[in-house]
């Protein structure tokens, strides 16, 4: 057996500099120092305490026990697009699949947007997100080539048309909208998503929309009882959802794209040679998903935002979350701290949240998760405002 010798191969020099641009998400960071805290608050992650739906875990077991193991067609088993599209007719009334439309299952949210911009955008291109935004939006720049654009939403946090409007150029080719949002829950209204619409048709750019907390949206944020999507006022728009924030399911990593079927079937293409397929035992098991009522989940995490908002009524501004389970805080400006300085003067203290300089040009703000129990929520809001007041 030949001696192993210490290696003198020059990796960091192989290294691209794609690579070497990307660093450690600021939230898996907080993970990681969370897990060096004993029993720690932690309000930073964006993981449901609640469990996967039973009828979903029985359909998993019942594929993995009967052999369903294998990879699927790349665009997904025929039973979930089925279900898919059934939601689409019945909610926005999208009609497919078709020559137009066209849908594909994809590895999770974040696997459908890498998969829409490596097919949208060329070196020099553009495509505009909101500030601030979900981690990976400006690294999908940096993964295919295109530049990202940040849009201002300060200090209320809506993307409307005209902040997106004078940010239009020639070399534009989309337009991502993420309501409700992370890092923020908020909502947009029917009225704002429509004149996206109507402007991203004018410029003749795409429109992509990303609703991953889609079956998360709180009743007051509700327009005639409906949750608030662009895919209303048209079918010429990306649209990307999953099912792992809404049913608890994040590590099954599944979510689905439907829109223009030239960009599906070009999706399709490169998912071919990089996911695959998602996931196939996952794939089995959400297809009953769109049939379980989440509804009183729903409105229990709708309590939890209203214990956030009570918690820092009079000592700082937070923007109503109409979905999702974020608040966007303000750190007072008469503390005369950064969030990053206010996150470290709570991690003291053993509460755990992320500095808006992860999400954001600015670091005026911190984002808290309130998916947690009630009670380690209130600990931690009782902590954080303690540390808001005067000495």
């Amino acid at each position: 057996m030949p001696n192993v010798t210490a290696s003198s191969l020059p990796v960091d020099r192989l290294i691209s500099r794609r690579a070497k641009s990307i660093d450690a998400s600021g939230i898996r960071k907080v993970f990681d120092l969370a897990a060096k805290l004993k029993d720690p608050i932690n309000l930073s992650i964006g993981q449901p305490d609640f469990p996967v739906p039973e009828a979903m875990k029985q359909a998993a077991i019942d594929a993995i026990r009967e052999n369903r193991n294998g990879y699927t067609v790349t665009q997904g088993i025929p039973q979930l697009l089925e279900a898919i599209w059934n939601r689409l007719r019945s909610e926005v009334q999208w009609e497919g699949p078709n020559a137009e439309r066209g849908a594909i299952v994809t590895s999770g949210t974040s696997g459908g947007l890498l998969l829409a911009f490596l097919c949208l955008l060329d070196a020099g291109d553009e495509a505009i997100v909101p500030d601030p935004y979900f981690v990976m939006y400006p690294q999908l720049g940096t993964l295919t080539g295109g530049t990202i654009v940040p849009c201002d939403t300060y200090p209320d946090f809506r993307m409307t048309a005209e902040r997106v409007e004078r940010l239009i150029t020639p070399r534009t080719k989309a337009v991502l909208v993420n309501s409700p949002s992370n890092p923020c829950g908020v909502v947009l209204r029917e009225q704002e998503l429509s004149d996206l619409v109507d402007l991203c048709r004018a410029k003749g750019v795409l429109l992509i929309s990303d609703e991953i907390y889609d079956e998360f949206v709180f009743a007051d944020a509700k327009e005639d009882g409906r949750f608030p999507t662009p895919a209303r006022y048209s079918q010429d728009l990306l649209l990307i959802r999953g099912f792992g924030k809404s049913y608890g399911c994040t590590g099954w990593r599944l979510g689905y794209a439907a829109g223009p079927n030239e960009l599906i079937q070009a999706m399709a293409r490169l998912q071919q040679y990089t996911f695959v397929c998602a996931p196939s035992m996952a794939q089995w098991g959400v297809v009953p998903a769109f049939d379980i009522d989440m509804s009183g989940e729903v409105e229990r995490y709708r309590g939890r935002r209203d214990m956030v908002l009570d918690a820092f009524r009079g000592v700082a501004e937070v923007p109503q979350p109409g979905g999702a389970f974020y608040c966007f805080v303000k750190v007072p400006e008469r503390l005369g701290l950064t969030a990053t300085e206010f996150v470290e003067r709570s991690i003291e203290q053993s509460v755990l949240v992320i500095p808006g300089k992860v999400f954001s040009r600015r670091d005026t703000h911190f984002r808290l998760s309130y998916a947690t129990h009630e009670d380690k929520l209130k600990k931690g809001l009782e902590i954080l405002r303690g540390l808001m007041q005067p000495a």
